[in-house]
């Protein structure tokens, strides 16, 4: 397959070394710097909002996922590098950059991407006016349409506003987390200027405002009827002169300051997990500033007194001509347009495990793979309702990790306790950014008698598990349910995640352990088949790794495959440059982000990395080692990151069944790796080029293969 470039991409300061000799694997040159990484990630989702051959409101989508996840990167790691730089680093990273170099690089490349965002919108719009979506300034509607918005403001919006004046009598008023406000400039009777601030309403308020229909002919040039919308914020500005009567306003800038989101448990005066928790959450909304977005018409005086107010210095600042916070466009991403999104379709139900069936029995007798969407959620939350209702089931155990509003999987486990069963749930308040919603369903849970763990200091529980024990006629059996995805209904129609329903009594007796060391008081250190993290493994999957290299260097047929979010983990990436180097192939599809440099002459000459960027997110973890004629696959919730490896607790589980393996190695591994649509290979350079099909060659777009052909791994097994 040949590869283009996709345009600009960040790289490390750090370049390969021009020699012969190929580096020491410890040589900072054969690492690519995560935040580098995670930004050309942002790049390769940038070019689906590009993508012209995309269904319109996807790639608004998609723009929306690009101003999220900066929210996010700013609030978290641009935070704690900054906070690095104030209290000194704490561990280099592999590529040896340090704070100051990284955020150098960080300021570099945000502004390229702004810039991108804004030309991306700026092409975006006039699709959007053709479709029927048309995005007015309210300086271009008729009279009537204005005089309808005044009053919709009048009425709706300016009951919600709190216009602040700032001044000696008047202190700089705080301004809260990613939301949109107004920097006013008000003239009084005598010629003097005053500053304001304006809070643009959150909750309840759209970005987007239809403007109220008149009685006029809309012409028809889309399928469905047009609609016309302004802004929230040029709502606002427009109607200003009804905030600051007597006065004359003289302008108005929009701006956004994002701060720092990482909190921190103190447990020293907290009399639980939950209430310190709590508790810490509270203080995020006062996190530092970070950055400081702003219209790129905002003066230089304007800047200056802001910045000076958050205590920012100048490179904190980012002006761009683009809608600041992006990720409201999720509110143009969800308009009922069928034609302007990707086509919907059914998830498959395998026949075993139809709502009909009684699925405990189903599953007594066969192993069954689910891959998320292509595969309903609706047998796992059928699963706990006919669990909750059995009168042969005892106990039920599991994890939460991220849970979705109105969740189907909280009910059934309610409707469980309150049938008598034993009802045990690991809910990980630590959760970033879901910790208040995991602390409601936690409390929920344990006012109706749940025992509930909120999980546990120093380590945040990741592993996606599931265990119902049930008295059968030939004793007790224990059905076990393993994912790489969370027990979220949502979630599940738009991530790609493997789950897998077993009884397998050693996989059951090592969960129930793990549970134990969980809720109890018990060691995390011996299991049969489970390979967990924070203790084992690490070191089963180095094991693993070099057993490949060792039987490469014997037999020549070395080989493995992983699929994951992430690869950082140093050893883990030394680990695979030693098996490159004895000529083991290694292909690697990470989603995300990515530290090994494929392609080094003598260092990762025999190593393929791939990206995909489409429809779903990518959020399945496989890992195959061919081992001769004795293949092995483990699934899971772990990837190869530091955090995973160090600071969570994870589980990657063996897949055995035979039939079951064979549709993993043999089909879904295969149809990502083989992805020549919306895949991206990794250079060594750290940049990254889209894949195309060779003249002749079968274009392949795994997804698109998914949805046409799921179901197939279910016949297959």
């Amino acid at each position: 397959m040949k590869d283009e470039d996709v345009g600009e991409a960040p790289v490390s300061t750090e370049t390969l070394p021009d020699t012969d000799q190929p580096p020491g694997l410890d040589d900072p040159s054969l690492y690519i710097n995560r935040e580098t990484s995670w930004l050309a990630l942002n790049r390769r989702i940038l070019e689906e909002a590009d993508d012209a051959a995309q269904p319109l409101l996807e790639r608004v989508k998609f723009l929306a996922i690009c101003g999220s996840n900066l929210d996010e990167f700013c609030m978290v790691r641009v935070s704690g590098l900054e906070r690095q730089l104030d209290r000194g680093a704490l561990a280099a990273p592999p590529d040896r950059m340090s704070p100051g170099e990284q955020l150098d690089a960080i300021r570099v490349e945000i502004r390229r991407l702004l810039e991108a965002y804004s030309r991306c919108w700026q092409d975006l719009l006039p699709a959007l006016h053709h479709a029927g979506i048309r995005i007015h300034r309210i300086a271009d509607l008729a009279a009537s349409d204005q005089e309808a918005l005044r009053a919709y403001f009048r009425e709706t919006i300016a009951p919600v506003l709190t216009p602040l004046a700032v001044d000696v009598c008047h202190p700089f008023p705080f301004i809260s987390n990613i939301c949109l406000n107004l920097a006013v400039v008000v003239r009084d009777r005598a010629g003097i200027h005053h500053c304001a601030r304006v809070k643009l309403p959150g909750a309840g308020i759209h970005r987007f405002v239809e403007v109220p229909e008149q009685k006029r002919d809309l012409q028809q040039i889309a399928p469905q009827k047009a609609i016309d919308l302004v802004m929230l914020e040029d709502l606002v500005a427009t109607n200003l002169d009804l905030l600051f009567p007597g006065y004359t306003v003289v302008a108005s800038y929009l701006f956004r300051v994002t701060r720092d989101a990482e909190i921190q448990i103190v447990m020293d005066e907290a009399p639980d997990l939950l209430t310190a928790v709590e508790e810490s959450v509270e203080t995020r909304r006062a996190g530092s500033p970070v950055i400081l977005e702003v219209d790129s018409s905002m003066p230089d005086s304007v800047r200056e007194m802001l910045a000076r107010q958050l205590d920012l210095d100048p490179h904190h600042i980012y002006g761009w001509d683009g809608p600041l916070a992006l990720v409201d466009l999720w509110q143009l991403a969800g308009l009922p347009r069928p034609d302007l999104h990707d086509r919907p379709f059914l998830p498959v139900i395998p026949p075993s495990l139809a709502e009909d069936k009684d699925l405990l029995a189903s599953l007594q007798h066969q192993n069954v793979l689910l891959y998320h969407p292509y595969d309903s959620f609706a047998p796992v939350i059928d699963l706990l309702y006919q669990a909750a209702r059995s009168p042969d089931v005892i106990a039920i155990k599991m994890t939460l990790y991220r849970i979705d509003q109105g969740s189907p999987i909280i009910d059934a486990l309610l409707e469980a306790r309150q049938n008598g069963k034993q009802v045990a749930v690991l809910v990980e308040l630590k959760a970033k950014f879901d910790e208040k919603n995991n602390i409601i369903w936690a409390r929920k849970l344990e006012q109706e008698g749940v025992h509930v763990v909120y999980g546990l200091v120093g380590l945040k529980v990741h592993a996606k598990l599931c265990m119902i024990v049930k008295r059968e006629r030939d004793g007790i059996v224990t059905y076990c349910h393993l994912s790489s995805g969370n027990y979220n209904a949502v979630t599940t129609r738009i991530y790609g995640d493997l789950g897998y329903f077993t009884c397998d009594r050693v996989i059951a007796a090592d969960m129930a352990a793990l549970f134990n060391a969980l809720t109890g008081y018990a060691d995390m250190d011996h299991f049969q088949k489970l390979l967990v993290a924070p203790r084992g493994l690490r070191r089963e999957i180095l094991a693993r790794i070099e057993r490949e290299r060792e039987r490469h260097l014997q037999h020549g047929d070395g080989y493995i495959a992983f699929k994951l979010n992430g690869l950082l983990d140093e050893e883990v990436v030394r680990a695979l440059y030693r098996a490159s180097q004895a000529g083991v192939k290694i292909d690697l599809n990470v989603r995300g982000l990515c530290s090994l440099r494929p392609g080094i002459p003598g260092i990762s000459e025999t190593i393929r990395v791939t990206s995909i960027i489409s429809r779903f997110l990518e959020h399945a973890r496989i890992y195959y080692f061919k081992n001769g004629d004795n293949p092995e696959v483990y699934m899971g919730s772990a990837d190869m990151m530091p955090r995973n490896l160090n600071r969570r607790v994870e589980t990657l589980f063996p897949v055995e069944d035979p039939e079951v393996k064979r549709v993993i190695v043999d089909l879904i591994l295969p149809v990502h790796l083989k992805d020549n649509v919306k895949a991206r290979e990794l250079q060594a350079d750290g940049r990254y080029r889209r894949v195309v099909p060779n003249p002749g060659e079968e274009r392949i777009d795994s997804q698109a293969w998914l949805i046409a052909h799921r179901g197939c791994w279910h016949h297959a097994t």
